[in-house]
């Protein structure tokens, strides 16, 4: 179970989650939307480690591994060789299946520059996903992506049985999540 309490975060003198509480299962796809500034990516990057909350609590069934609004590409390498850099040794094979997943399989061997914005950001979303954790938390995961792309990717995302927190600003997507919750 993902469990937050009364979380309360302050930024630049705004309290942007003000005793915020949640509490989602330990398997599905959770979908947060609300508008720009609301506390949506604030939340992912608490639940992450990456931001001290004033107050409140949290508990997550794991190691969160987060994807960040900005892709973050690797310039020097090639889509696989993106992957490929975070999976755990003994398991290098396995970026077949995550460039599967994020439908770049044919442009496995493209560098960031030869990537369109919606290739560049399923390239970081599927190395996101081979990083060894039992929690996803991706902002915004889907931008620049094609609604029909997207929702393929959502139910491969469904199959794999992991608790994922997912930001985004569309209806279409939230609709196909297991819980949609707005901030």
């Amino acid at each position: 179970m993902i469990e937050v309490q009364d979380l309360t975060v302050t930024l630049g003198g705004r309290k942007v989650l003000d005793r915020f509480s949640l509490s989602v299962p330990e398997e599905g796809l959770t979908w947060l939307s609300g508008p720009s500034g609301e506390g949506k990516t604030t939340l992912l990057r608490v639940l992450a480690g990456l931001l001290e909350p004033d107050s409140g609590s949290f508990a997550l069934p794991g190691r969160p591994v987060m994807l960040f609004q900005e892709d973050r590409l690797f310039p020097g390498l090639r889509v696989r060789e993106q992957v490929e850099a975070v999976l755990p040794k003994g398991q290098k094979s396995r970026w077949e299946d995550y460039l599967r997943l994020a439908e770049l399989w044919e442009d496995r061997d493209k560098t960031p520059r030869q990537l369109s914005g919606g290739m560049a950001r399923r390239c970081a979303l599927a190395r996101a996903l081979a990083v060894e954790g039992e929690v996803w938390l991706l902002d915004e995961p889907f931008a620049g992506v094609d609604l029909d792309r997207a929702e393929r990717i959502l139910e491969r995302l469904r199959a794999l049985k992991r608790p994922t927190l997912l930001t985004g600003h569309s209806p279409q997507l939230a609709a196909l999540c297991d819980r949609a919750v707005e901030l």
